[in-house]
């Protein structure tokens, strides 16, 4: 990780609101370039919404939330899209369309955001599938693999363009323990080869301890962070009991100051 440089992300005071009920408020953190960021807490506290502002899916009632300098909640046409081609996404349960198959799913991306032939196309992505060690899947549909390959397709699906941010939403769920640990190793891998910056959307405490260079913990009743850090110092030195209490894996929050 480097962080001798600007932030690569800013969320600064941003407000979500669904009418008149306020998910989240007054959240500000940054992330810095290298960085394997994690965005946890219960369920219900508004963590896969805070990532969906992030990536412009949602516009957050008040605040900005700026991409390499660039503001994605104002940012509309030519400067939306050239924020959007700096990032890729990995959706919740990979979201690869089962009408196409592991190609045709990731050189939709190309179609979109490019003029470049088809061949060039399906070159670049034969090298994202090798990647993820998936070229041999390329010309699968969805339907044939199974739930840790589909993952990984969605991450080379994410990478096509290659982008400096890469956001993964909820990526170990309904995995089992072990393709779980494989889709850590990967993510590690890209972090450290291709530096990219991975900010990730979990409440599986085995894959935070084995990625994360930091977390920030939303909770629901404060509508707010409340607690940023290793989770190692988040796990052992929270002055907040119900901090504790998550990353220890307890029933009841500990007695402990």
């Amino acid at each position: 990780m480097d962080t001798n440089n600007k932030p690569i992300i800013q969320v600064q005071d941003v407000t979500v609101a669904y009418g008149d009920f306020v998910v989240m408020k007054d959240i500000n953190f940054e992330v810095q370039q290298g960085e394997i960021f994690i965005i946890l807490g219960g369920s219900g506290c508004g963590k896969s919404t805070l990532l969906k502002n992030m990536i412009s899916l949602i516009r957050p009632v008040k605040g900005k939330v700026l991409i390499d300098g660039a503001d994605i909640v104002t940012a509309e046409g030519n400067q939306l899209r050239d924020i959007l081609r700096k990032i890729g996404v990995m959706y919740q349960n990979g979201a690869l369309f089962g009408s196409m198959n592991i190609m045709e799913n990731i050189c939709i991306v190309f179609e979109e955001f490019t003029d470049l032939p088809k061949e060039a196309m399906e070159l670049i992505a034969l090298m994202k599938l090798k990647i993820v060690g998936l070229q041999d899947a390329a010309y699968k549909m969805p339907s044939e693999l199974s739930g840790g390959m589909r993952k990984r397709a969605a991450i080379a699906r994410a990478m096509a363009l290659d982008p400096k941010i890469i956001f993964l939403d909820e990526p170990g769920a309904g995995l089992d323990p072990i393709t779980s640990a494989q889709l850590d190793e990967l993510i590690l891998e890209l972090s450290r080869t291709l530096k990219i910056t991975f900010v990730i959307v979990t409440h599986e405490l085995p894959s935070i301890f084995a990625v994360a260079d930091r977390v920030i913990m939303l909770d629901k009743n404060k509508k707010t962070i409340i607690a940023a850090g290793s989770p190692q110092q988040l796990r052992d030195n929270s002055d907040n009991p119900w901090v504790r209490q998550f990353f220890n894996r307890q029933a009841q929050p500990d007695s402990s100051t």
